[in-house]
């Protein structure tokens, strides 16, 4: 958490030396955490304003591989929300371990129920949601756990190939 601290003060140029006047460490933590949750990279767009349990969400990651793009995902908030998660689908096609090509998304949150306890839970919430689906392109991104398995074996084999791929993607699908 501290490296993740770290690079936001360097992105907005606050020097190491300073501290906020005022301010307390816990405040300041809820803070970092909450503009890392939600960064500039998701926009949430509403298709039917009258259906607030539909909406779709847009992320254009600012790291890594899917630099560039631009991924739409389609949220539907089921009646039994927060007892179950939402549904997420991919509406962009991608090349990445943990999409398919279909749209179906490996995220151990969106799991109603997970053998490694983090699965769905009431107490995780739709900015989870967002967050989850944001770092699948960074620090989620799971090629030893894949599915499109495809997707995966191509990384082991060459970085560079899949890279060239990925930005294939991008170019045709992702703009």
């Amino acid at each position: 958490m501290l490296t993740l601290a770290s690079k936001l003060k360097r992105e907005e140029g606050v020097g190491a030396g300073r501290t906020h006047a005022g301010s307390n460490d816990a405040s300041h933590r809820v803070s970092i955490r909450d503009r890392l949750l939600i960064k500039d990279t998701c926009k949430v767009t509403f298709p039917d304003e009258n259906k607030l349990c539909h909406f779709q969400l847009a992320i254009s990651p600012d790291e890594g591989y899917y630099l560039g793009g631009k991924f739409q995902f389609e949220i539907e908030v089921p009646e039994a929300y927060n007892m179950v998660p939402p549904k997420v689908k991919c509406l962009t096609r991608i090349w990445h371990p943990n999409i398919a090509e279909t749209g179906e998304i490996c995220l151990s949150l969106l799991r109603e129920h997970s053998i490694d306890g983090t699965g769905w839970a009431p107490t995780r919430t739709l900015k989870d949601v967002v967050w989850g689906l944001n770092s699948l392109f960074t620090d989620l991104l799971n090629f030893d756990d894949p599915l499109n398995i495809d997707a995966a074996e191509h990384h082991l084999r060459d970085k560079e190939d899949f890279r060239n791929k990925v930005q294939d993607f991008i170019k045709n699908y992702a703009r």
